[in-house]
């Protein structure tokens, strides 16, 4: 027992002990020295000793399109020194409007100065409707030019959920007597613009989804819109309802067909038409039956859908979207994209800063999956024989969001429209080709309600 408690290391442990060389000797003592003395706090990995304050941390921010989402305002508070505010029915709609008087010199005579009033006061004032995610910014560089064709004003205004007209609030439940961000409020506003410029009536110019704006409210008040002109229509064209003259000469040899009820019964040919006859009153039985049970389910998608839309995951989607593919199809737009510039990039994005944007864009697309799904609606696509004002349909000739042949068969299904095909244009001919469109838009009026000596652009009567 005592030899155990004086134990001693063997002479040959202590002899290598003595032979360490000299470079392991600070390892030796930083060994027996030891991990600096932890207090309880910092027992486990990844803790912080006491008395240490760790700096905050920063939280990551939110961006869209290039857009800081921390740091949203009110859309007032991003408007324009041209900006003007008209409310409708409790929604703040962003317009400017552009005069032919604005232009006019201060060398003019006043001889000249009064020409143009008279003009201004004869002429029919013009309104623009941008399209699906573009706002008052997409008409800039033709409003002016615009005035001074027409000799009279050119107003342009944001439709709810776009640009910087007011985000109202809105739910399928709401109280408020219109749904702000529905076609049939566009419609409103736009025939409201009308009685705002003071005028009895005016020329329309539509942009993609503006096209059914524009078209719509030729439905509802056509003493209203003395012209359409609709670029790059947003509207899904019926093929050309052409009946082949076979299927006439079917009909009339059908027709030709003996009928004789004098000749002698076939009952095999009488059973066999009543068989027929059964088939098809069972098959139209079932394909009620189907079409039933297929409204139900579709009911039942377009509910599940809005209320996906209107979630917190909804709103992350649509921000997710315009994030990965908003610069991108303001690009695709154009025939050229290395020709979009940084100043039409901030023009689209600007909007992106103003807050609830996302509920907004949400809230007119969950509107227009609900009016195409009304059954008291007609398609536009299906009423476009039915417009008889004058019309001009203009198209880029590789617009890759809706096809020129597209634009083509609207013009086609219109009676008596014009078509006009704008070359190395892509999907905006008033940003990419302002000078052709112009020139286009000025043939069409003139030929329309005549020349200058003519009182331009005078109202039909």
């Amino acid at each position: 027992m005592q030899m155990l408690l004086s134990h001693r290391p063997p002479p040959a442990a202590a002899h290598l002990r003595a032979a360490a060389p000299s470079w392991t000797q600070p390892l030796q003592a930083r060994r027996l020295a030891g991990p600096p003395q932890a207090s309880a706090s910092a027992e486990f990995p990844g803790s912080v000793p006491d008395g240490v304050q760790m700096p905050p941390r920063r939280r990551r921010r939110r961006s869209v399109a290039g857009i800081d989402q921390d740091e949203l305002l009110d859309p007032e508070a991003l408007a324009d020194p041209d900006s003007s505010f008209y409310e409708i029915n409790g929604v703040r709609l962003h317009h400017k409007v552009c005069s032919h008087e604005d232009d006019s010199s201060s060398d003019q005579s006043s001889d000249a100065a009064d020409s143009a009033a008279a003009r201004s006061r004869n002429g029919l004032p013009v309104l623009l409707l941008h399209g699906f995610g573009a706002s008052v910014f997409s008409w800039s560089r033709v409003m002016r030019p615009l005035a001074r064709i027409a000799g009279a004003k050119v107003l342009a205004f944001d439709r709810p959920a776009f640009g910087l007209t007011s985000r109202a609030s809105w739910s399928g439940d709401d109280s408020k007597p219109l749904n702000p961000y529905s076609m049939a409020f566009s419609v409103m506003a736009t025939l409201a613009f009308i009685d705002y410029l003071g005028a009895q009536k005016a020329v329309l110019v539509g942009h993609s989804a503006g096209c059914l704006v524009a078209v719509d409210a030729f439905f509802e008040a056509p003493e209203r819109v003395a012209a359409l002109v609709l670029v790059a229509p947003a509207i899904f064209a019926p093929r050309k309802g052409v009946k082949d003259s076979t299927t006439g000469e079917q009909e009339g040899q059908k027709q030709n067909v003996p009928n004789d009820e004098n000749s002698p019964p076939n009952l095999f040919a009488r059973i066999w038409g009543g068989f027929l006859e059964l088939c098809k009153h069972i098959a139209g039985l079932v394909s009620k039956m189907m079409m039933a049970i297929r409204d139900i389910f579709l009911s039942l998608y377009v509910k599940a859908l809005v209320a996906f839309l209107r979630s917190s995951f909804g709103a992350m989607l649509v921000r997710w979207v315009m994030d990965k593919f908003g610069i991108l199809g303001v690009r695709n737009a154009w025939y050229d994209p290395s020709k979009v510039t940084d100043h039409v990039i901030q023009g689209y994005t600007k909007p992106l800063k103003s807050r609830g944007w996302e509920t907004a864009l949400l809230e007119h697309t969950i509107s227009m999956i609900i009016d195409s799904q009304s059954a008291t609606r007609v398609p536009v696509s299906k009423r476009l024989s039915e417009i008889s004002c004058p019309v001009l349909v203009v198209t880029g000739d590789t617009d890759r969001i809706v096809p020129a042949w597209n634009a083509e068969r609207v013009a086609h299904a219109i009676p008596g429209a014009r078509f006009e095909v704008i070359k190395g244009c892509g999907h905006l001919p008033q940003e990419e080709r302002p000078e052709e469109f112009l020139s286009v838009v000025e043939r069409f009026l003139r030929t329309v309600f005549g020349s200058p000596n003519e009182q331009v652009f005078q109202a039909a009567v």
